[in-house]
């Protein structure tokens, strides 16, 4: 599991901006069936406002009274709950998740330059991976348990005893920020417990209209990065969307010269303006989102005279594909298998006879249709 910094944000700047000094929990193991898994985090303010949950609320208090000596001492704690068993002391709660996790608590303040808070936040602005290494156990006098490792291209950190500086404990934390998975490294007087930060997915939202508000409010309250394209400048303002990280105005043809498209874990294409999203679809084939989806009406496309679907499109009772073929003079009765890499429809009875034909202008009216992008009505589907 990787280390979500988002809602964290909010409570580090506000104490930063004071000067207070705050308590970083770290959930590093767990035993069995528990809320989170290692590599979770909670700050917790001096004033006992947290952000961020290791459990359903239920340890949280006990937990904030711990945090409140880690701050005031500047040493680090273990702090362990085993919910295990059904008469579990824990208050005399007895509860349910029947696990064990253990949480190391360290102090960011001024003392120690806020870190290793600092440094993820600056890597989450700039949307960069990472990964930090935390001590838990040591029996080295000069490794002390909190004692945070940074990676070597990184500024604010403090000196590290030699042990700390080898090249095994930068390989580890490279490795963890490539693969997203938090790891340990065991020496014979100290357990480094390394997690990486998990970054945000940057999606793209192609159109601009009153209904991309709600998705933009989701993708927001879910912390998504969201850039809004729309070729009407009465819809791209930026005003009409405080949560996206961008607003652009920009035609379809233009996208891919004013975004870097590879940025983008995936796409909604819903301007509702089919023209336009036929030349969107066309110009983001190449790019290598893993994940594609295209919002609009059930009967998109009445009253037109010949739309065509522009890239194979994957769902049950897709209109805009049913419509492509209609006016075609024939309906696909099916679409082949969700395994299948070919969307090239299949027809009985009557529609038989004009299969070849129609089959033929599929293919040379669109001939990037074997491509692996699956693009479909309100839906996503990842590429495979």
């Amino acid at each position: 599991m990787e280390a979500t910094l988002g809602p964290l944000i909010p409570l580090y700047e506000r104490e930063r901006a004071a000067g207070r000094a705050m308590a970083l929990g770290v959930l590093v193991r767990t035993v069995g069936s528990t809320y989170r898994k290692p590599g979770a985090l909670i700050l917790i303010a001096a004033d006992g406002n947290y952000a961020g949950l290791i459990s359903g609320g239920c340890l949280e208090g006990d937990l904030r009274e711990h945090a409140r000596a880690v701050i005031t001492s500047g040493t680090a704690a273990s702090v362990r709950y085993d919910t295990r068993t059904a008469d579990d002391l824990l208050w005399g709660l007895g509860l349910g998740c029947e696990g064990a996790m253990q949480i190391l608590l360290l102090q960011a303040g001024p003392a120690n330059g806020w870190q290793p808070l600092a440094h993820l936040a600056t890597a989450l602005a700039a949307h960069e991976r990472t990964a930090i290494g935390v001590i838990v156990d040591s029996a080295d006098e000069e490794v002390r348990p909190g004692s945070v490792v940074l990676p070597s291209d990184a500024s604010g950190g403090a000196p590290l005893p030699r042990s700390l500086g080898a090249s095994a404990v930068q390989d580890l934390l490279r490795r963890a920020a490539a693969a997203g998975e938090t790891g340990w490294l065991e020496e014979s007087s100290w357990k480094l417990f390394v997690l990486p930060l998990s970054l945000p997915p940057r999606i793209l939202l192609l159109g601009a209209g009153p209904d991309a508000l709600p998705v933009v409010d989701l993708a927001v309250r879910l912390g998504w990065k969201l850039t809004l394209v729309d070729h009407r400048a009465g819809y791209a303002v930026p005003g009409h969307f405080p949560g996206a990280e961008r607003v652009l105005l920009a035609r379809p043809e233009t996208l891919s010269g004013a975004l870097d498209l590879a940025g983008f874990a995936g796409a909604v294409v819903m301007s509702h303006h089919l023209p336009s999203d036929l030349r969107t679809c066309a110009c983001c084939r190449q790019a290598p989102s893993r994940t594609w989806g295209c919002s609009g009406p059930r009967c998109a496309g009445r009253g037109s005279s010949r739309i065509s679907a522009p890239t194979p499109l994957r769902c049950r009772g897709v209109s805009m594909l049913r419509w492509a073929f209609r006016s075609e003079g024939a309906a696909p009765s099916r679409l082949r298998s969700r395994s299948s890499r070919s969307c090239t429809p299949s027809f009985t009875g009557r529609a038989s006879r004009r299969r070849s034909a129609v089959e033929r202008r599929w293919r040379t009216t669109y001939p990037f249709h074997s491509s692996c992008y699956r693009i479909y009505l309100g839906s996503f589907v990842d590429r495979s």
